[in-house]
């Protein structure tokens, strides 16, 4: 049992890392990405407002964490 508690400490920390609100965006913007492609969005356009989204979800990140 002290193995399955140390592999999901492993996988929390490897995925969540330092801060969690990048791991929330990031997951936020993969659903929303998936859901225009299945509303037949074209794949480039989901591509580049994923990374555009990906890359705004980080600097909010980071002007929240400055501001405190």
């Amino acid at each position: 049992m002290k193995a399955v508690g140390a592999v999901w400490a492993f996988l929390v920390d490897l995925i969540v890392g330092d801060d969690p609100k990048i791991a929330i965006a990031v997951v936020t913007v993969v659903a929303i990405a998936a859901v225009a492609l299945a509303w037949g969005a074209a794949t480039s356009v989901v591509m580049l407002g994923g990374a555009v989204l990906v890359v705004a979800a980080f600097t909010l990140s980071l002007v929240i964490d400055t501001r405190s």
